[in-house]
């Protein structure tokens, strides 16, 4: 019985034995790979110019360079400085800045001829930092100046060109980034001819030019639109820029005694062209008309007398927004603009500050990158732009006025010897 209970009592001793036992310990797991360090963030890229013409590069602090091709010395600056006090006044509208970078305005005096354009075209075209031209002032300075302008890439809007051939693709006088808010004398031609034929009733009339391309074109399309709606044409006249003595031309002029005299030219052949035309027998009671050229505040004044009741056709802008650019011309520079065409300079330069803006590639630090063929294109494709001249939309030929800003003015005795600038409207389509 004592060896029954002692067995039992090794038995329980060994079972709590095994319970108080340490658990046998588990190997340590295999030490896994380090994780891999993450891959070094990529730096942007940094800009490449892809574009086939090339790029505008801006750096830091450097300017938006703009420039102007103008005529603004001699006897047409106020052509030109009616378009560069517009140029001015946009650039205030901005507070002087585009995309974080100060614009900067600089220029070439063009002279209102083709070696004036020619020098003009050549400097501007040397220059790599600027991104856009406005100009130029008269159609024989673009035609010297844009050859060199398009084959540096660059682009040039006119104010104030209205020669055809410009826009005209069949054309050697067309060149690509050529653009113009000035209306082409296809409209300008065809309004002075409908307001001769059918609101004066004047049934003949004579033409002079001075050979330049602007004269010689748009005298011809008055003369074609005069002869389709019934008028006769008794002559087609030229004279030479400098010319002052316009005697001989008045009086072959006169012998077909037309009733109205067209000359659309500049300053100061123009105030010679009229004075001596109502001193020319047969011509003394013929109606005077001119065009844009003539429409500056000298030339009532340089003219004479026999300018009071002249007509002139030319630009003819309206509305809140242009009266509000007339105030700001008036805090800026005192007065009225000199001439017709600030309203078109304005309009150009903002269409080229909104296409600047569209096409141009911005990196972080704020270097700038204007692709040149992009603000081309751009520019050909713009479509509805609310600009004070009119709603515009430029066509694949560069030409992005409507023709629906243009009128007649008649010059009075105010204009004349009064000093009132500008004369009144007194006929629009």
């Amino acid at each position: 019985m004592k060896s029954r209970m002692l067995f039992a009592v090794l038995i329980v001793l060994a079972l709590v034995l095994a319970a108080c036992a340490p658990a046998a310990t588990e190997a340590p797991p295999e030490p896994t790979a380090a994780p891999a360090a993450p891959a070094a963030t990529a730096a942007p890229a940094a800009f490449e110019c892809t574009d086939a013409i090339g790029c505008v590069d801006i750096a830091p602090g450097d300017p938006v360079h703009l420039a102007y091709a103008l005529s603004v010395s001699g006897a047409t600056a106020g052509l030109g400085e009616d378009a560069r006090g517009a140029i001015e006044i946009a650039i205030d509208d901005v507070g002087g800045q585009l995309l974080g970078h100060p614009l900067s305005l600089t220029g070439e005096d063009t002279l209102c001829n083709a070696e004036g354009g020619q020098a003009a075209g050549t400097k501007l075209a040397a220059d790599p930092t600027i991104v856009a031209i406005v100009g130029t002032t008269c159609s024989s300075e673009a035609r010297a100046a844009m050859p060199q302008i398009s084959q540096a890439g660059m682009v040039m809007m006119s104010a104030s060109n209205t020669n055809p051939d410009l826009t005209n693709p069949d054309h050697p006088d067309h060149w690509p980034g050529y653009f113009r808010t000035a209306t082409n004398d296809i409209f300008q031609g065809r309004v002075a001819a409908e307001f001769a034929y059918n609101e004066l009733g004047v049934k003949t009339a004579a033409t002079l030019h001075d050979g330049s391309p602007y004269a010689e074109s748009l005298q011809q399309v008055f003369a074609d639109n005069f002869t389709a709606l019934g008028g006769t044409i008794t002559a087609q006249e030229a004279i030479n820029v400098g010319d002052t003595d316009m005697t001989g031309v008045m009086t072959s002029i006169a012998t077909g005694a037309p009733e109205m005299l067209y000359f659309p030219i500049f300053e100061p052949e123009g105030g010679f062209v009229a004075d001596q035309a109502k001193s020319t027998p047969g011509l003394e009671n013929v109606i005077l008309m001119g065009a844009d050229g003539l429409l500056a505040d000298t030339f009532p004044e340089n003219a004479g007398p026999a300018a009071i009741g002249m007509y002139l056709s030319s630009p003819a802008v309206s509305g809140p927004e242009y009266d509000a650019l007339l105030a700001k011309w008036k805090t800026k520079f005192g007065g009225v603009p000199p001439s017709g065409y600030h309203a078109m300079a304005y309009d150009a330069t903002n269409i080229f500050f909104q296409a600047i803006e569209a096409v141009a590639v911005v990196d972080a630090d704020g270097t700038v990158h204007v692709p040149r063929q992009a603000l081309r294109d751009y520019l050909y494709a713009l479509k509805d732009y609310p600009g004070i001249t009119g709603t515009l939309a430029c066509d694949a030929n560069g030409d992005c006025a409507t023709g629906e800003a243009l009128g007649v003015f008649q010059l009075t005795e105010a204009e004349v010897t009064g000093g009132n600038w500008p004369p009144k409207v007194i006929w629009q389509q």
